[in-house]
Order: structure tokens, then sequence, then C-alpha cells
């Protein structure tokens, strides 16, 4: 099923992902740091959403209290995500 998560306090609008089982594939973020992105999409395809949230969850950026990886994070837990057919 594929998630749409509106982000809060980062530099990337939006993260689309699909939930495949236990597993997360096709990240794609909207705005941030295209490079860096493209490289934490790719490092966390496959994995488990406790697993991404074991990684990233906390992570921090530029003294906000939050990241695009946090974002991702609390995306894939389901915090904030609106599913879309």
């Amino acid at each position: 099923m594929e998630e749409t998560f509106k982000t809060k306090g980062v530099c990337a609008t939006t993260i689309q992902f699909t939930r495949d089982g236990d597993k997360i594939r096709n990240i794609r973020f909207t705005g941030g740091c295209n490079g860096n992105l493209k490289a934490i999409a790719k490092l966390c395809e496959g994995m488990s959403a406790e697993d991404i949230a074991a990684k990233l969850l906390g992570n921090t950026c530029n003294g906000k209290p939050t990241s695009c990886a946090d974002q991702l994070a609390r995306a894939v837990l389901g915090k904030n995500a609106t599913s879309s057919v």
C-alpha cells in the first residue's frame, strides 16, 4: 500500500513509500537535500519499519529537534501518515 507522510520542521515536504508486508519499499522524498535523501532511501529499501526506526528515530539536523531521517522513521511507524490507493 502506498503511503504519504507530510513532514514537519524539515526541508523535505513529503515522504512517500510502499508498505509491503513488514518491509518498506520505494521511498521517495519531495524537497530536501536530493542526494542525501536518495542515499537514505536506498539504504532503507527493504528494511522493516522497526529497523528503520531503530536506526533513524531521534536523528537531528542543524540544531532542529528532527531531521528528514527522523521524519522517515516517524512515517514508517505510522505517525501522521495517510494512505492512498
